[in-house]
């Protein structure tokens, strides 16, 4: 670790500079934007130093230094642009085009390639080498990356991805010299779920984007920042548009969350928004068959629906909302069924224990931001197979892993991580709050603490082990202690009980706590009122609702749904299917056309995907994030919070008359004020000790089956991964 206090002087380009001792040369230079050119180096990989691009003069060395590889010292002088760093770097250019085609018209990194960037600066307009030029086979590694490696120029950031991001070495070289390559071993794909970044780290067009692969020019598109539809982390991502069309997604770089990497559910996932399946006019099902109706007739039809069914109780309706709606959508929706008196609305999905939901702070998410997992000195994991339900966050994890802290886990498989873990634990579903009270009464022993009485009294028959004391003492022992829990937690039949001990648990040893939530903006709901429990604000209603399993158990008479297919997305989906039977109506504010809603619902409206809307999501830390719509939608579908707007004016929703979205977002943020002030309201005395079971694929989802998009996203269902028990050992 450089000491940032001790500060050095040097001179670059006569400029002189003050830096840490040891830092790079190339490091201080980007840091004062003094251009040094590079193949090889990349700031968040290891130095390599061997595409030699970067070579420097320095004052007193006899040959040109990498300034990859130099690091500075004090009094040092460099010179980036002498004659003799120049005539070095424009050696070392020759030397990489020697072999290299000449295909860069059909080359899908042509216009934002680094060689051909740099071969302007420093290349020459006339070869002198004669010779046949190497060529080298095609590999065939997946579905998403496609290879031309004979353009390669072995600058090997792909390799050094594998080995210090991912964990897992998919790409390395083979051979020496010229005859060196980059191949995989053994022929097979590369299945990491971040494994699609080495398409951006690629500084040639060895690696490119395979669904891409022709698909348009970099300077013919436009650039748009979106927030990831797909998890909780909220990664940053820029949208490239062709005339209205999303080609593709990169990642937009941004520290504090998704740093310069994006998961390839990320990458690929908007392929779904041009599925076969998209609904593209308002429909309604009348005396059995289906029938155009426009915009205007079909929202004067849900008007009179809502309006009448709620004159005659409010409590017959219920509301089913994707925890990937935007905050504006949800804000619109949560006012319509205020408005109605309508406390039956819930955005939990998946979830299947709403016994403790009285005791759910404002919003559920990380007591931390995502960035300080990475320095946590212990990391208990419970309940989650990270890597698959959130990437972004499992990277972070494994960074901590790597820095030295101690990881632990608790699950009902051993999932392969990818770093090494200090404690692992592999416990049957039903017998996590089993598990959690074993490390409490070990926890108890080892600070001769009491436990609460009621606590006590249900955990009389347990006692703990060796591999339980010794994980209690690992949480003890650290300073900066964080216990995450995940989804498999969260759709658990018994979470309320199991939260109770998660919670005091956290409490004895000292830690943060976080749940990894569904959806991209599930605090967004709670912060919304889109929960029967809570109303604007994460406030308490003074009336609970009906629970998403509730509403299917004691079926209502209408049903509106808001941006999820309900077959998918929904826990009791086959009880679900009978409830929609038994209701009068089911209005479904979608995207797609399937054959389940041509069944099942009365009237579809088409709304605009994650891609073709504005909104905000707030992430699992809470953060706010609000993007701009990056696409044109196709036919008359049209935005939802535009939808809901309309439709809040005509039911005469007061201050509903938004004429932007922004006013929106405003409106929100005056109402609900400081957010981040988020106490949580455990009640422990309530906790019983229950072995509820359940089978693992009812509380598993695939990574590539989360959402819509990437269920409809052919790219990654060719993966080996769109089988989540492929990561397992």
């Amino acid at each position: 670790m450089i000491n940032k206090n001790n500060q050095i002087k040097i001179e670059i380009d006569g400029k002189t500079i003050e830096a840490p001792k040891g830092q790079m040369l190339i490091e201080v230079s980007d840091d004062n934007n003094i251009y040094i050119p590079r193949f090889c180096y990349h700031k968040k990989l290891s130095i390599a130093a061997n595409c030699r691009m970067c070579l420097v003069e320095v004052e007193n060395a006899p040959k040109p230094l990498p300034a990859c590889a130099t690091p500075i010292t004090d009094g040092m002088k460099v010179k980036t642009k002498s004659p003799f760093a120049m005539s070095a770097q424009k050696a070392t250019m020759e030397f990489l085009l020697i072999n290299h085609p000449l295909d860069c018209p059909i080359c899908d990194q042509g216009g934002e390639c680094e060689l051909q960037d740099l071969a302007m600066g420093f290349g020459q307009d006339l070869s002198r080498y004669s010779e046949k030029k190497r060529v080298v086979q095609d590999k065939d590694i997946g579905p998403l990356v496609s290879t031309d490696m004979t353009r390669c120029i072995h600058c090997t950031r792909c390799v050094r991805f594998g080995e210090e991001i991912t964990g897992i070495q998919e790409l390395g070289t083979i051979g020496r010299s010229e005859f060196m390559q980059i191949g995989t071993f053994i022929e097979k794909s590369i299945d990491h779920e971040l494994s699609a970044n080495i398409i951006d780290l690629c500084p040639v067009g060895a690696l490119n984007n395979k669904p891409y692969r022709y698909g348009a020019r970099s300077w013919e598109m436009k650039s748009n920042l979106l927030i990831s539809p797909h998890d909780c982390a909220g990664s940053n991502l820029n949208a490239h548009v062709l005339r209205g069309e999303l080609k593709r997604i990169v990642p937009y770089e941004n520290e504090k969350i998704n740093e310069t990497w994006i998961s390839d559910r990320d990458r690929f996932g908007f392929e779904g928004i041009y599925s076969n399946d998209r609904l593209y006019e308002p429909l309604m099902k009348e005396e059995g068959s289906w029938s155009n109706k426009s915009w205007e007739q079909i929202l004067n039809i849900v008007k009179d629906e809502i309006s009448l069914t709620a004159d005659n109780d409010a409590n017959s309706l219920g509301f089913l909302v994707s925890a990937s709606s935007t905050l504006e959508e949800m804000h619109l929706l949560s006012m319509i069924a205020s408005h109605i008196d309508c406390n039956n609305i819930d955005s939990r999905l998946r979830v299947r224990d709403f016994e403790g939901q009285h005791e759910d702070p404002r919003w559920t998410g990380l007591e931390f931001p995502i960035e300080e997992i990475e320095q946590a000195d212990s990391i208990l994991i419970i309940g989650s197979n990270l890597r698959m339900e959130v990437p972004i966050i499992a990277h972070r994890v494994r960074k901590a892993a790597l820095n030295g802290a101690d990881i632990s886990s608790i699950n009902p498989l051993n999932y392969e991580f990818y770093f090494d873990q200090s404690v692992e634990i592999k416990s049957e579903i039903k017998d996590f709050s089993k598990e959690l009270g074993l490390l409490l009464l070990a926890a108890s022993k080892v600070l001769s603490r009491d436990l609460p009485d009621s606590i006590t009294k249900e955990l009389t028959d347990l006692s703990y082990d060796d591999v339980h004391m010794d994980l209690v003492r690992r949480l003890i022992d650290s300073k900066d202690t964080i216990i995450l829990g995940g989804q498999l937690l969260l759709r658990h039949p018994d979470f309320s009980n199991i939260r109770r001990l998660l919670w005091l648990l956290s409490e004895f040893v000292g830690s943060k706590i976080g749940l990894l939530t569904e959806g991209s903006n599930s605090s967004g709901a709670a912060l919304t009122g889109v929960l029967p429990h809570r109303r604007l604000g994460g406030h308490k209603r003074k009336t609970t609702g009906l629970d998403v399993q509730s509403m299917i158990l004691s079926p209502r008479k209408v049903y509106i749904t808001f941006a999820l297919d309900p077959e998918y997305d929904v826990a009791n989906s086959d009880l679900l299917n009978d409830a929609f039977e038994a209701s009068d109506l089911v209005i479904c504010f979608t995207s797609y056309d399937t054959p389940y809603l041509r069944k099942y619902a009365d009237i579809l409206l088409p709304i605009a995907t994650f891609a073709e809307t504005p909104g905000s999501f707030i992430n699992v830390e809470g953060a706010l994030q609000s993007f701009n719509a990056a696409a044109n939608i196709d036919g008359n579908a049209k935005q939802g919070w535009r939808v809901l707007r309309v439709l809040a004016n005509l039911l005469d929703v007061p201050d509903s008359n938004f004429d932007k979205l922004i006013d929106i977002k405003d409106n929100f943020l005056d109402a609900v004020g400081d957010y981040k002030n988020n106490p949580s309201s455990i009640d422990t005395s309530l906790f019983k000790l229950n072995y509820i079971d359940i089978n693992y694929d009812k509380i598993n989802v695939p990574i590539y089956s989360i959402d819509s998009f990437v269920r409809r996203c052919s790219s990654l269902q060719l993966t080996n991964i769109s089988s989540s028990e492929l990561v397992n050992k």
